[in-house]
């Protein structure tokens, strides 16, 4: 592996170990800051909150990263994102961390520009196993994340703030020490209307050759957040798991999850192609999903993860699809869109799939997987309109 995958793959895995890091001790500061033992609104505004500033922030950030080049815009992204953990470690109140909250999702978008610098660095028939290897350590990262924000949030709820600061330090030097610039930066003073965070999306809306598969990756977005969103529910209504199994299974799908993404991916692209694997990905995801929904027992759950974690080794290849439709010169404002409308998934589809568990989980509570499964067949008559590579 050359320095600058390694390293673009490292400040991934470390940016998403930040993350992680402060997710399991965000409700007890919350009560804590704000002396509301109930979270009866704060918890969920501050989850939606950062999805929203990603939302808006990934394609001005990617759009920054064509116009200025990759490596500024990551310094300047990690360089805030020390200094907000750094600010959340001592906020004393609760407004004051929804702010820190919102500039953590502005530099948290700077995955986008990540996933822009894999592509200028990956030759096009390398793009799906690297995209892969980017999710993979992506997905390790947010796996031990939580674990030793757990374990640091037992002595104080402020550590993992600490440590996520000190992580995005580390991340800030690797950055600076090792990884080399890609583009050369363009004119600084032209054509900033891109940087408004609609443009991008206007853009590629409006781009023929991009539309079925931009829509294709929604819908796998919005079938990947009903386990997200339902998971820990439908183990504890349907196989009555305890906090540990849930913990356990929870960790069994990262690690899967990740394995897949980072092994399998690359070989099976390379042996069916593009569009098969990707029908592949999406037969086994939906056959995991009936399954699951179908199931009466909880080991059932975990035979199944092997069978969800190869439905995940299509989004990768998905994403090197779409880069290859694309000139260079736009590849950080396309990821930048990407990761905008996984964001828009997350703050709508939950509240989406939630009500639906809620209200169907007395009757069927596997209706929602179902539903999910269902998603993909949307996927079919955009997958076969998809045309050849084209520049934009």
């Amino acid at each position: 592996m050359n320095r600058p995958l390694f390293a673009i793959l490292f400040t991934v895995g470390l940016d998403a170990m930040g993350i992680g890091l402060i997710m399991p001790i965000l409700p007890g500061l919350l009560r804590a800051i704000g002396q509301d033992s109930t979270l009866t609104w704060q918890f969920g505004a501050l989850i939606s909150l950062y999805a929203a500033m990603q939302f808006v922030c990934a394609p001005v950030l990617g759009a920054f990263g064509d116009r200025f080049g990759r490596r500024p815009v990551l310094l300047v992204s990690l360089a805030g994102a020390t200094a907000d953990y750094l600010m959340m470690a001592f906020a004393p109140s609760l407004w004051l961390l929804f702010v820190t909250r919102a500039i953590a999702g502005i530099t948290g978008a700077n995955m986008a520009v990540a996933s822009a610098y894999i592509t200028d660095i990956t030759p096009q028939e390398q793009r799906s196993r690297r995209f892969g290897l980017l999710s993979a350590c992506f997905g390790v990262g947010f796996i031990a994340g939580p674990a030793l924000g757990g374990m640091l949030g037992a002595v104080s709820l402020r550590y993992p703030f600490l440590a996520a600061a000190l992580l995005n330090g580390l991340n800030l030097l690797l950055v600076w020490l090792v990884l080399p610039e890609t583009r050369r930066p363009a004119d600084a003073t032209a054509g900033f209307a891109t940087f408004n965070p609609l443009a991008p999306l206007r853009w590629a809306l409006g781009f023929t050759a991009l539309l079925p598969l931009i829509l294709t990756f929604v819908i796998f977005a919005l079938v990947g957040e009903v386990g997200g969103t339902i998971w820990v529910l439908y183990g504890q209504d349907k196989f009555g798991w305890d906090t540990a199994t849930l913990g356990l299974s929870l960790a069994g799908f990262g690690l899967f999850h990740a394995g897949a993404q980072a092994f399998v991916t690359g070989p099976v692209n390379t042996w069916l192609g593009d569009r098969r694997t990707l029908f592949v990905a999406m037969a086994c995801d939906a056959l995991a999903y009936v399954l699951i929904a179908l199931a009466t027992a909880g080991w059932m759950a975990f035979a199944l993860l092997p069978l969800f974690c190869l439905g995940g080794i299509g989004a990768p290849v998905l994403q090197s699809m779409l880069a290859d439709r694309v000139d260079a010169e736009r590849q950080g404002e396309l990821q930048g869109v990407l990761a905008s409308l996984t964001s828009l998934a997350s703050i709508g589809a939950p509240l989406l799939f939630s009500l639906i568990y809620v209200l169907s989980r007395t009757s069927f509570p596997g209706l929602v997987w179902m539903m999910g499964a269902a998603l993909y067949l949307l996927c079919l008559p955009l997958l076969l309109r998809s045309g050849t590579r084209a520049g934009a």
